[in-house]
């Protein structure tokens, strides 16, 4: 039996205090285990064009390998032969899904000329579009080029919700999502196409 003292009153509830705190925080900012047990995403196809294209799967690389492996949702790669597209959707909010620019820049690319575009009419991520023939996202998308040892290539991406709703960037994406201002899934698409020479 503990003493009642003065000593072991102050300590208890310094301890129920810091307990408190704990439950506090733990309710405010969700784990990370929570973020990677989130509801699955639905099962789909991946699209069967994109802008009129028709493209095809392609096998992720060694590096989207990796990532993957750790990624609290899904990636595809997909090609119409001209570009490469990729679709990384989630359930959850998740600070994994960086911006297209910090990849390249982990992978060694030099970045140029950051700008908004728009993008094409809008295609909400349910599961009848996850598998849409018409797939292609709406609203304004954040665009680059990246350049490596005589490489360059655009780079164009945006993130969007169930309900349509689209982010050019990728922290506004993640405040909304953890506020409740947006719900998923979301998908994030990032299309890179090669920059002929006369174009640069």
């Amino acid at each position: 039996m503990i003493e009642n003292t003065f000593q072991n009153r102050v300590l208890g509830k310094l301890l129920f205090g810091c307990a408190m705190l704990a439950c506090a925080l733990a309710a405010a900012f969700p784990s990370a285990r929570e973020v990677t047990s989130a509801p699955a995403l639905q099962a789909g196809e991946f699209p069967q064009r994109w802008e009129g294209a028709v493209v095809r799967p392609l096998a992720l690389s060694a590096v989207e390998r990796r990532f993957a492996d750790r990624f609290p949702g899904r990636i595809t790669r997909l090609t119409d032969e001209r570009r490469i597209i990729v679709l990384r959707d989630v359930a959850a909010p998740t600070r994994m899904l960086h911006p297209a620019a910090d990849c390249y820049r982990a992978l060694g690319y030099r970045i140029e000329g950051e700008h908004l575009e728009s993008a094409h009419a809008p295609s909400p991520v349910t599961p009848v579009a996850l598998a849409s023939e018409t797939a292609g996202a709406g609203g304004l998308q954040r665009c680059f080029v990246a350049r490596k040892e005589g490489v360059a290539l655009k780079v164009c991406e945006q993130i969007e919700d169930a309900h349509g709703q689209s982010f050019a960037d990728t922290s506004a994406w993640y405040w909304a999502a953890t506020m409740g201002q947006s719900s998923g899934p979301w998908r994030a698409i990032t299309v890179t196409t090669p920059v002929s020479k006369g174009s640069t």
